[in-house]
């Protein structure tokens, strides 16, 4: 991007109506560098002041992909920031020769993509720590949940984007319908039509509680409703999820660390923990909801990995939310 107008693409075939104004905002001007995801992609921005009227003393780049599926952009995140950087000190306007990138700058400016070896520590277990448990649960829920950032905001977008993975299935031919969760980020006013519609969204904006269920500031987990509040309370499986998870971090780190091992991340080991989980889950209520009786029993809860008493509100709000036609049927949450 080179302001509000676009100078380069690859595919031509594709439609980019308005995908400038997703990539490079209005105000952005006064943020260093951020990263925000618009619709189905991942663009990269990033602000540097020039002796130059023609570019009003900034120059400012946005370099972003484009993907039918969220899941995967976060792993060009790096990439983008140094490209964009590249595009800062060198801003030529690229085009296509082939498959590939042509630029009349001198090759030994070209910033290559960096391998999994030189990523920065993912920090957003370490940020949230046990709250990651609450959260999980309402993504799964698709409750609409609103993360507050003032400018800069890209800290906050990937942390959106983490929820989101939070609740991944994986699961082919499964019986159970488990609709996308769809993340809005970098929306103002005008987007407030739009969003009232919405079922489920993680967004970046700041006001209007009857446009959200669950309020992120920071590290502050604040559901809208009192209904949703028992979901706040950290159980004993709850716990030991999150046990399991740094564990699993703990010895990620150390293989890298003393074996050089860069085969994966924390990003790709955060995902398949809650993917399992997930797919533990919805397999288990298929299963019993094609089953004769249709009941979902104790056993049931623990097999997915549940409380079968701290439990059970979420399990009775899954259930409603997913339509699954199971008999939930455990012991009285009064009694030990």
């Amino acid at each position: 991007m080179d302001g509000n107008r676009v100078t380069w693409c690859l595919r031509q075939d594709v439609n980019l109506d308005g995908v400038e104004f997703k990539s490079m905002a209005s105000g952005s001007h006064r943020i260093d560098i951020s990263v925000k995801a618009a619709t189905l992609g991942w663009p990269c921005f990033a602000n540097m002041p020039v002796e130059s009227e023609l570019e009003r003393g900034a120059r400012m780049k946005s370099v972003g992909i484009l993907s039918p599926s969220y899941t995967l952009l976060y792993h060009y995140m790096h990439f983008l920031e140094n490209q964009v950087r590249h595009q800062l000190q060198c801003p030529a306007v690229l085009h296509s020769a082939g498959n590939g990138l042509v630029t009349a700058c001198p090759t030994s400016y070209w910033v290559p993509a960096i391998n999994h070896c030189m990523h920065p520590e993912m920090k957003f277990i370490r940020f949230f720590g046990e709250q990651i448990m609450v959260l999980w649960k309402f993504a799964l829920l698709r409750k609409r949940i609103l993360m507050f950032s003032p400018p800069p905001v890209g800290v906050v977008c990937y942390r959106g984007e983490m929820v989101v993975l939070l609740s991944n299935v994986s699961i082919p031919g499964i019986g159970v319908s488990v609709p996308e969760f769809r993340p809005f980020f970098y929306v103002n006013v005008a987007d407030i039509a739009a969003l009232v519609t919405e079922m489920s969204y993680v967004k970046i904006f700041e006001e209007k509680k009857e446009l959200y269920d669950v309020y992120v500031d920071n590290q502050n987990v604040k559901p809208h409703r009192d209904s949703l509040q028992p979901l706040l309370r950290l159980n004993g499986a709850d716990r030991e999820k999150y046990r399991k998870l740094s564990e699993q971090r703990q010895m990620l780190l150390y293989t890298q660390e003393v074996d050089g091992d860069c085969t994966s991340n924390e990003e790709d080991l955060f995902i398949l923990f809650f993917m399992e989980r997930n797919n533990r889950i919805f397999q288990t209520l298929s299963e019993v909801e094609a089953s004769a009786d249709h009941t979902l029993t104790a056993e049931h809860v623990r097999a997915m990995g549940l409380d079968r008493q701290a439990d059970r509100t979420f399990l009775e709000d899954l259930l409603q939310v997913y339509g699954i036609d199971v008999m939930l049927v455990i012991d009285n949450p009064c009694c030990p």
